[in-house]
């Protein structure tokens, strides 16, 4: 028996008129999606309290050091993991603090992820309902949550909603990528940056995510 078909948010045709779009509109996402595989955003569904979880731990840090403290939480709480070894609100409600701690979570962090647990597991906070907001909406709500930022909340629409025209402006390795691609390194402010990351509508967070792979700097979020 064939295994059954995996779910996906963005179908082949729709990432496939995507890059289509973005090849037309821009010389730089032209190379870069003949250069890297396909984008793979929407190509798997992330559950969505362990995409918060991991946004958290990847603030303000390396993907390498990222990778590593949240390995290093998993072996902290996940006993009685779920089949894929996500984070759910179970595994934080009751987590000490001085656990997540010794995991490498700062203070703040391990504060940040046991209120969004228990928001959740309370039913205060829905994700059913934010899948049904607009991108700003959502966003707003999402940073009204205990250490989530706006900057989470981008990610979070990219990776667990497969938000196809989301840009972030705060994200160090995406003005990295503008600055090195198309100003030949120098910074550009942020009327430049956004000037440039138009031309790429409806589709920024593919693009995103192609000057991520050629700056080697994607947030870990699964």
């Amino acid at each position: 028996m064939s295994p059954a078909p995996v779910k996906v948010l963005v179908s082949a045709d729709e990432m496939a008129a995507a890059e289509r779009h973005l090849a037309r509109r821009c010389p730089v996402m032209k190379r870069l999606i003949k250069t890297y595989p396909r984008c793979t955003i929407g190509q798997s569904r992330l559950d969505p309290f362990h995409v918060l979880c991991t946004s958290i731990i990847s603030q303000q840090l390396s993907v390498k050091a990222a990778d590593t403290i949240q390995a290093r939480v998993a072996t902290a709480v996940l006993a009685g993991a779920t089949k894929k070894g996500w984070f759910t609100p179970a595994h934080f409600v009751e987590a000490e603090h001085e656990i997540l701690r010794a995991a490498g979570l700062s203070n703040a962090k391990a504060r940040w992820l046991v209120g969004i647990a228990r928001l959740v597991h309370s039913g205060e906070f829905s994700f059913a309902k934010l899948r049904h907001m607009d991108d700003e909406s959502a966003i707003a709500a999402l940073d009204a949550l205990p250490g989530i930022g706006r900057w989470t909340a981008e990610m979070y629409l990219m990776f667990a909603l497969a938000r196809l025209d989301i840009f972030s402006l705060g994200d160090v390795g995406l003005r990295n990528g503008v600055n090195r691609l198309f100003n030949d390194g120098d910074k550009l402010d942020d009327e430049a940056t956004l000037a440039i990351a138009a031309r790429w509508a409806p589709y920024r967070s593919i693009a995103s995510w192609y000057l991520w792979r050629a700056m080697e700097a994607a947030p870990k979020l699964a």
